[in-house]
């Protein structure tokens, strides 16, 4: 191996110098003789009904080649959109799916809801053409909020919930928590709300469907984090087309976030439109049709009551959740705030006795799915304010409450079902509070009072599960779809490597890293080795890319494939050098005799297996190798972070002076690549504290915040020079021992500024986002009520 590009080597992103010199080819780039563009007639209306649409005007304007609409759509047996994952309720009953066509036929949930595509020879045809479409709506009284869709009289979505009520679930055990709370010496309840959130990938969601009359094929290029699973999907499910005549490609996407892991509506009609109209159709979202339609994440409304004995150790935690699931349910909706929430309620804390409710609502709202950590954030941000806010109330250091209770033996059985294998909780804590110069923060608080500011510090100590596994395992809780991966990993004839993933990059780097890991083993250098990834037709059946699943699961599948190749390539060397088998050491490029001066090159050993004319007895030309690799567990990152704010009173402007950042990934592939996904995280999770938040017209439905002129994403003097820091526990459930952390910063950074905002101002009552408005109204509330006293 030469120095420099194997794992652990922070080497530069090969893929960049396309994505920087405008050359990445995204599906807004795809053309096709003969395609046309669509645009979609969407409901103004939160709730409607659909008495019915007239095209006429649009079918009259020059360029439209035509309009369909949802009638149409189930005509040719187009099915309704899926929920993807069985979650049940405590009483045994199954969850309460309401109907998702495509394109609405009788009735509207949501403003944006598609209900007509047009097709047109132009983007600008198409738009005008859909304004002229006109559909008789009968307007429906709306609820946008899911506790007050819960109640009595509320508006209700679909016949199939009653009382908007999809499921009514639990984990842990409810009697043994209650009997552990009622004798605790210290009981602390704390209500939490987790705001809702616009994913805003940079790349708006996009598709081109091309149907072959010819060859009775079906092409989709769609902006998908998972394509193979969008071709099972539309093909098993959607009845789209067979599987075996689709063909999806998701090439260079421009993040996702988990916004586009999903099957949406607009890839399932563009597909059906292209073979109903006879073009391909183009479609490709504006940024208020992202804001109206992408899958947003959290908003969850819930109470906890943590218990402490005399010694301050954690007998018990009761959680209630009402989740929002908006007016459909999404592909993986019902994992979200179950499986993946519930289940890292322990955090990083030994908790004996652990329960957990969680009501999931359908309201008059986008639908809600997983978004950047995908439960984990709203787990962590519950467990994290908790603990902060019992250390102020049993009037101990927050670190110190968060040392006291740290689970310090592995593996570790949580309650709610989670198994820690492997962690070093106090070492992160330790990295942080040192980076920061914790000990010393009180005279930096005084020194901001005398210059008339108020400082606060917050901590987060977050722990996050990755790679979810094993397939057995998920299947057995619900999960439609198996969770492995796949990998291909073919030699070509002049020793050249391809590695086709199952894994799909959306701004993840695996282009490089995937081939630091040949790198490693093989020695070759990284231009000699290409990642293929994002085609159906060209890729063997993968899962793709969320929950920080590639490193942990996507490259351990290259490793198992990896394996077969170095076993073949060493029968083929020890033929052709005459030594045994077990002497060939592969490296630099090289297969070479140990302990001899003996050496065949990579590429003579390729070409030799492809010329086949000198290979053992009994052995098969060619050198490709493919394999599937299933987890045993879960991974779990975790790690400290710090936050240290200051506030003008007068304003209510938060500064973030500092932001400390300590993580366990395991081990690390790249460590530039991992610091730019922390960061990242950092800033997004940063976001959703200070600034972002999807908020609709309680009255009508409307939604709000449809831009950037009043949804606000953080912008670079929002975000301090971050402090970040690794310590290391390998993982030892897989041969790499990764962990994962794309999603680490988004999940442990929230709880940590708005802990360091409410130590500031002296009280609690401040909500994500936490902007300047309600900073300072509960800076004067909190001065009222100690006036009042």
């Amino acid at each position: 191996m030469s120095e420099g590009q194997g794992i652990g080597a922070s080497v530069a992103r090969k893929e960049d110098k396309r994505f920087i010199t405008g050359l990445g080819r995204y599906t807004d780039d795809m053309k096709v003789p003969g395609m046309m563009h669509a645009a979609f007639v969407r409901s103004p209306h939160a709730h409607a009904k659909v008495n019915g649409v007239d095209k006429s005007a649009a079918l009259e304007m020059d360029g439209v080649i035509d309009v369909l609409t949802g009638p149409e759509l189930k005509a040719d047996g187009i099915g309704d959109l899926i929920c993807g994952w069985a979650v049940s309720s405590k009483d045994g009953s199954p969850m309460n799916m309401g109907a998702w066509s495509p394109l609405a036929t009788d009735t509207v949930r949501h403003v944006g809801n598609p209900v007509a595509i047009v097709v047109a020879e132009t983007r600008d045809i198409a738009l005008d053409a859909a304004e002229r479409v006109m559909v008789d709506y009968d307007p429906l009284p709306a609820v946008t909020d899911a506790v007050d869709a819960l109640s009595d009289g509320a508006p209700q979505l679909h016949p199939e919930a009653a009382n908007n009520l999809i499921f009514d679930w639990e984990i842990g055990e409810e009697q043994a928590t209650d009997d552990a709370l009622a004798g605790a010496a210290h009981v602390v309840e704390v209500d939490i709300r987790n705001n809702r959130l616009s994913p805003n990938p940079m790349e708006p969601r996009a598709a081109l469907g091309h149907y072959n009359k010819a060859e009775d094929h079906y092409t989709v290029w769609t902006t998908s984090q998972n394509p193979h699973v969008a071709r099972l999907v539309m093909s098993a499910f959607y009845n789209v087309a067979p599987e075996n005549k689709l063909r999806v490609i998701a090439p260079d996407v421009g993040g996702g976030f988990g916004a586009k892991i999903y099957i949406y509506p607009e890839e399932i009609v563009c597909l059906w439109a292209s073979k109903r109209t006879g073009v391909p159709v183009k479609w490709v979202a504006t940024r208020t049709e992202a804001f109206m339609t992408d899958a947003h994440g959290r908003d969850h409304t819930s109470t906890a009551k943590i218990g402490f004995d005399a010694d301050h150790k954690i007998v018990g935690l009761k959680v209630e959740t009402v989740a929002n699931l908006g007016a459909y349910m999404s592909l993986f909706s019902s994992a979200t705030p179950t499986y993946l929430y519930a289940t890292l309620l322990s955090g990083q804390y030994n908790i004996p006795n652990i329960h957990a409710n969680v009501k999931t609502v359908y309201t008059n709202t986008v639908p809600v799915d997983a978004y950047r950590g995908a439960g984990r954030p709203e787990a962590t941000y519950l467990v994290e304010r908790t603990m902060t806010q019992a250390a102020r109330q049993l009037g101990v250091d927050p670190a110190e409450l968060r040392r006291k209770n740290f689970i310090r033996e592995f593996p570790h059985q949580t309650p709610v079902i989670m198994n820690y294998d492997t962690g070093d909780f106090e070492a992160s804590l330790d990295a942080a509070t040192e980076a920061i110069d914790y000990k010393n923060f009180e005279s930096r608080r005084q020194e901001s009072r005398n210059r008339g500011k108020l400082r606060g510090i917050g901590m987060s100590c977050y722990i996050e599960a990755c790679g979810i596994a094993p397939s057995a395992a998920v299947g057995s809780l619900g999960a439609g779809v198996g969770l492995w991966e796949s990998a291909e990993v073919r030699v070509n004839a002049a020793g050249t490597i391809e590695v086709l993933t199952g894994s799909h990059s959306h701004g993840q780097g695996h282009e490089t890293t995937f081939a630091q890991l040949v790198h490693e083993r093989l020695g070759l250098p990284l231009d000699q080795v290409n990642i293929v990834h994002g085609d159906t037709d060209v890729v063997q059946m993968g899962m793709g890319t969320y929950g920080s699943r590639s490193g942990a699961v996507g490259m351990s599948a290259i490793v198992k494939a990896l394996d077969k190749v170095e076993a073949k390539a060493k029968k083929i060397a020890a033929h052709l050098l005459e030594a045994d088998e077990g002497d060939i050491e592969i490296e630099n490029g090289e297969l070479k005799v140990a302990g001899t001066d003996k050496t065949l090159p990579w590429f003579q050993m390729a070409l030799g297996a492809y010329t086949a004319h000198n290979l053992p007895d009994g052995l098969e030309p060619g050198l490709k190798e493919t394999a599937f690799y299933d987890p045993t567990n879960f991974t779990f990152p975790a790690g400290c972070y710090i936050c240290e704010v200051e506030i003008d009173p007068e304003t209510g402007k938060t500064e973030i002076l500092r932001f400390v950042a300590a993580d366990d990934f395991g081990n690390i592939i790249n460590p530039m690549i991992v610091e730019g996904q922390v960061h990242g995280g950092l800033t997004q999770g940063i976001g959703q504290a200070l600034l972002e938040g999807v908020h609709y017209d309680a009255d009508s439905g409307q939604l709000i915040t449809a831009s950037y002129m009043d949804y606000c994403m953080p912008r670079a003097d929002n975000v301090p020079m971050f402090e970040v820091s690794h310590q290391t526990t390998p993982c030892p459930g897989n041969p790499l021992g990764i962990k994962g952390c794309g999603e680490a910063g988004a999940i442990g950074s929230p709880p940590a500024v708005i802990n360091a905002i409410t130590d500031a101002i002296g009280t609690e009552a401040v909500t994500m986002p936490a902007t300047p408005m309600k900073v300072w109204q509960a800076i004067r509330g909190a001065a009222m009520a100690q006036a009042a006293e």
